[in-house]
């Protein structure tokens, strides 16, 4: 039995990924939470955004000063947004403390990947190298060696779930590959923006930031990745993707498309997903495409995928889906730290989605 609980911090707790890292954490037995930042609501009780959190949370929010609590704690989350965690992230590091990253700052393993697709000069360059992919399923044992991890976004969790099988067996033409994927509002953070306001959003479906979405390099990246450690040689994985805002609050299903380098049958297509993740405790292969669905998933940090074969068309289609807050941030990240902690890796995160 573990008797001293780790002290953990959570920096730019005020947005929704931060909320439900609060909540994760409060049923986490061997973590206390006991900084909490947000630099626009500062001295703020922070069940004052967070109601649901009434008599689980009974501090304020602090300004974001990094340095003064290192010494403090054993952990730190990152929930600050993107292209602004590099200097506080940095700064972890260098005193040694333990960091989870739920921003794009530590995703991409090139500088110049990066300042393209963020606009923006990497503060931190080495620290690219030095972070790692924080998806458990594929780097499990470089995340428990880890200081630094990088969670992955919601939408490429989705993405290189479903896809992970197919390339690491070299069974689709690489440059084939299509996304087409939906989330909840909850996705696009807690900042007012038209976009997001009720008349705007509700009762509509709305495709943004096609051909140019930020996620799409660290999808390709990992993809990319998939294939250098698997057998045999082939063309580089290319991803065409869009992203759609769906009304509804929170979850996340992707559909991705791409072509079959040989015939494969529908039964073999499951099998082999039901092999590569037989060992995985938070993704759960489905069988018909309607049990592949956000409303099964909701509030838990499940991944379910279903796979496809069109032999018409030579094509393979899977399905994914995620809570894009849980399994797509803050469980995923919470996942990560329970690896990098030694603890066991699903604490604190089993308990099964909200239905209906």
């Amino acid at each position: 039995m573990r008797l001293t609980r780790l002290k953990v911090a959570v920096l730019g707790a005020s947005g929704y990924t931060g909320g439900e890292l609060l909540r994760l954490l409060d049923g986490h037995p061997y973590v206390t939470v006991t900084h909490v930042t947000a630099d626009k609501s500062v001295g703020l009780p922070v069940t004052s955004l967070f109601p649901h959190l009434e008599t689980f949370h009974e501090f304020c929010f602090a300004p974001l000063d990094v340095e003064p609590i290192l010494k403090k704690i054993d952990v730190v989350f990152s929930c600050l947004p993107h292209t602004k965690a590099m200097e506080p992230v940095a700064a972890c590091v260098r005193a040694k403390t333990l960091v989870v990253d739920l921003s794009a700052d530590f995703r991409l393993t090139e500088t110049k990947t990066y300042e393209q697709w963020y606009g923006t000069p990497h503060t931190s360059p080495a620290l690219l190298k030095k972070a790692v992919y924080g998806l458990p399923e594929l780097h499990r044992t470089r995340i428990r060696r880890a200081r630094l991890v990088a969670a992955p976004g919601c939408y490429p969790t989705a993405a290189i779930l479903q896809l992970a099988p197919l390339l690491a067996h070299r069974l689709i033409q690489a440059g084939t590959i299509v996304v087409d994927a939906k989330s909840g509002i909850s996705g696009a953070g807690r900042s007012p923006g038209l976009p997001y306001h009720f008349p705007e959003a509700h009762d509509s479906l709305t495709a943004y930031n096609i051909a140019r979405h930020r996620h799409t390099p660290e999808i390709e990246q990992e993809l990319n990745r998939l294939m250098d450690s698997s057998k045999g040689k082939g063309r580089r994985a290319r991803v065409l993707f869009t992203p759609h805002l769906i009304p509804m609050n929170r979850g996340l299903l992707s559909t991705a498309y791409a072509k079959l380098r040989k015939p494969l049958t529908n039964n073999a297509a499951t099998m082999l997903y039901k092999d590569f993740y037989a060992n995985e405790r938070f993704v759960r292969i489905r069988e018909t495409s309607t049990s592949v669905s956000p409303t099964h998933v909701r509030g838990s940090n499940f991944c379910d995928i279903g796979v496809f074969v069109d032999q018409r068309t030579n094509h393979v289609v899977t399905v994914s889906t995620l809570d894009n807050l849980v399994k797509g941030a803050a469980g995923q990240a919470i996942q990560s730290m329970n690896l990098m902690m030694g603890f066991p890796e699903e604490t604190a995160l089993t308990a099964p989605g909200i239905f209906p």
